[in-house]
């Protein structure tokens, strides 16, 4: 069996974990197992959204460049409300995840659907804690998985921009393969 880690770096500004991700796709990782995760808006007086045209994705909002810039990197995505944090985007692997709990109607311990789907993948609960506050704070998660000597890359490149947080996970689930978006149901824990 193979373990594989999981990195979690916590950027104050998007404009932090923008230039993250573009580092760790220059340095040729397998940006299959990135994901970022972020408020879609900070008024509510801006329309936030985002829709496919074709192969592309438009957003909207405050943050629509930012988004709409880490499409062409990051695989699907998924805009949905947390109760008390707001309008969340996931870009990347865990937005599957979030839809399986989202649709599946998970709920572990009172954490939101992007609590559950952190935590299924091994995220210790504390820690799980921890990144939704982060993210009722304005912040912007840069989230990664994969083999030991993948993550310690991925750790060493996040290091050098400077994340207000960094955060390894040992022996937590593999990622799932990104053809399998709706394959299947997450369990209720």
């Amino acid at each position: 069996m193979s373990h594989h880690h999981a990195v979690v770096a916590v950027f104050a500004h998007h404009e932090e974990a923008d230039a993250a991700v573009r580092k760790l796709a220059e340095a040729g990782l397998d940006m299959k197992h990135f994901s970022v995760v972020g408020k879609g808006y900070h008024t509510e007086e801006k329309v936030v959204g985002f829709y496919n045209t074709g192969d592309r994705m438009k957003f909207w909002g405050k943050h629509g460049a930012f988004w709409g810039g880490l499409w062409g990197l990051l695989f699907g995505g998924i805009l949905f409300t947390i109760p008390v944090v707001g309008h969340v985007m996931v870009l990347g692997h865990l937005a599957a995840m979030v839809y399986g709990a989202v649709e599946g109607a998970i709920v572990v311990g009172g954490l939101s659907a992007l609590g559950a789907a952190l935590y299924s993948i091994g995220i210790p609960k504390n820690s799980v804690i921890r990144y939704e506050e982060a993210l009722k704070a304005d912040a912007f998660l840069v989230v990664a998985q994969g083999t030991p000597d993948e993550m310690a890359r991925t750790k060493d490149i996040l290091a050098m921009e400077n994340p207000e947080r960094l955060d390894l996970h040992e022996d937590v689930k593999a990622p799932a393969p990104a053809e399998s978006h709706h394959a299947g149901h997450a369990h209720q824990a």
